[in-house]
Order: C-alpha cells, then sequence, then structure tokens
C-alpha cells in the first residue's frame, strides 16, 4: 500500500505501542498472487483526499462520526480533527472497532467507502512523478495566429510529489520494478532511485469516482 498526498490519522483507542501484522493480497485481480504481511499500528497516514470535515453530498470516505473501513484493517469513526496556524486539518482523531478485524463486522453493520494507509512508524519515504497529457489539445498545432504550437503545453503534465509514504515492503523495490498502489494507479520504479530514496513514475492511472463528481461541481 502507499500514500501519496500524507494525512496523519491517529486511533485513540488503539493500544499505546501495540504493533500487528494484518494480511494484505499481493494482487486484486490475481489470487495467485499470494498475500503479504503489513504492520499496523496506532498512527497511520492515510490519503488527504480521503477526509472532509465538511462533507459534501455523495462523498463517504472519512468525516466527523462516519465510519469507514482500513482496507485489510478495522472500522474506524472520525471523531475530532487538528488544524494548523492556517487552518488546513494536518490530523484525524478516530476510534477503531476491534471486533472488525479484518474488514468485516460480527454483528452485519455494512460501511459505505474503503480507504487505505501505511502504519506511520513503518512507513518509508519516496518521491512520485504524477505524469498528464503533455499538450492542452489533441492537435498541439491547432494555435491562434502568430502561436507556436508551445502555447498548448499542459502547465501540470508532471506533478512531483516529494514525501508520499508507502509501506515497508517497498524498500527494496528494484529498478523499472512495477506495482499497483491500490486506487491510486500502476507505478514503476525510476532509474533515479537511489538506496534510502526511491522514485516511482505512474504509468497507469485508475478512475476515481469522486475525483470526477468533485471536478465537475468544480468543488
Amino acid at each position: 500500500m502507499a500514500v501519496l498526498r500524507p494525512l496523519k490519522a491517529v486511533i485513540d483507542n488503539y493500544p499505546e505501542g501495540q504493533v500487528e501484522e494484518v494480511d494484505a493480497v499481493n494482487n486484486p485481480e490475481d489470487e495467485s498472487a499470494g498475500k503479504r504481511k503489513v504492520p499496523f499500528s496506532k498512527v497511520l497516514y492515510i490519503e488527504q483526499d480521503d477526509f472532509r470535515e465538511d462533507p459534501p453530498k455523495q462523498y463517504y470516505r472519512l468525516s466527523p462520526g462516519r465510519e469507514v473501513r482500513l482496507r485489510y484493517g478495522y472500522f474506524i469513526t472520525a471523531k475530532s480533527v487538528v488544524k494548523n496556524d492556517s487552518g488546513e486539518v494536518v490530523e484525524v482523531h478516530c476510534t477503531y472497532d476491534p471486533a472488525t478485524r479484518g474488514g468485516n463486522a460480527p454483528d452485519g453493520r455494512k460501511v459505505k467507502s474503503t480507504i487505505h494507509w501505511v502504519s506511520a512508524a513503518h512507513a518509508i519515504d519516496a518521491e512520485v512523478r504524477i505524469y498528464d497529457k503533455l499538450f492542452t489539445k489533441e492537435d498541439p498545432n491547432q494555435v491562434e495566429e502568430g502561436q507556436e504550437f508551445t502555447a498548448n503545453l499542459h502547465p501540470h503534465s508532471l506533478e512531483v510529489i516529494a514525501q508520499a509514504k508507502l509501506e515497508p515492503s517497498l524498500a527494496n523495490a528494484p529498478i523499472e520494478g512495477r506495482y499497483q498502489f491500490e486506487r491510486l494507479g500502476y507505478f514503476c520504479v525510476d532509474p533515479d532511485s537511489r538506496p534510502g530514496r526511491l522514485v516511482f513514475n505512474r504509468t497507469v492511472a485508475l478512475k476515481d469516482a469522486w475525483a470526477k463528481i468533485e471536478k465537475k461541481s468544480g468543488a
């Protein structure tokens, strides 16, 4: 698992200092790929986009009072937030239900969203490069009189995320190794990687239903 834009999530009722291992599927599309062990602890990183303090309609991810499933982990409910001097949420405090280990509730209750995470104490840092279309138009030469094709260059064709957080199993990922980061896309290890400082390039994006809704509404 990987978190590209980390937001700290603290599980207040999780035992201090406890670390357990949960089973994560290596390839959700191929059961024969087996499973791996992933550390779980009191302090996690989740995606910034997976929390909204004031959630709009059709947003089912984590928000105050709402329960969601941590992938391969537990059900958690957001209770409060910590903000910085600019008013931005930098930490979400939650509680968890110990009976839901593995992602299912014995009483049969359901949740509408599953989010991914990494244990903060065990996460490794990585640089992630997100590539988009190079040009804003299908035909770059379609320009106004007097302009060059460079006028159609996409200003955000490359986004570099300097402080992504990855699970520790990726620490020795080989150059050109290919991985699926669940819900985020497919990634390849860039030759710029160095020991202790991995660099990943996104090769294929995955559809994000909420991102599409946000884009339409201008949120």
